[in-house]
């Protein structure tokens, strides 16, 4: 019964920022990780940005210096800060969350809707 929930996407224009936010809801015992993955068209999914429980960020190199992941105090929000964007940014961004699942005593993944992103003039 664990589902995350996206917002924040839209058009914005090169330079610009924007902010998504993924609130996680559910049985979750203990957050493990969360972060951002992002999609173009006919390409694979790949990593933009984690952070883990204890507080380690990992960042793709493409987005270094430019995005930020903030989380809240009860670790089961996560926020992708995206400034100084550039067209190449421009997929549909999709929220991950790892976590212990006490049902199956063991860890769990769950991925929200997904949201886009458009850096265009």
């Amino acid at each position: 019964q664990v589902q995350l929930v996206e917002s924040g996407g839209g058009l914005v224009q090169p330079g610009g920022s924007l902010r998504l936010s993924c609130a996680a809801s559910g049985s979750i015992l203990s957050v493990l990780v969360m972060g951002w993955y992002r999609q173009v068209s006919g390409k694979q999914r790949e990593l933009v940005a984690t952070i883990t429980s204890g507080g380690s960020t990992n960042y793709a190199d493409s987005v270094k210096g430019r995005f930020t992941i903030p989380r809240d105090n009860a670790k089961k929000t996560v926020y992708l800060q995206m400034n100084s964007l550039k067209p190449e940014d421009t997929a549909i961004y999709y929220c991950y969350l790892a976590y212990w699942d006490s049902n199956i005593w063991g860890r769990n993944e769950v991925w929200g809707q997904g949201t886009q992103v458009t850096v265009s003039s």
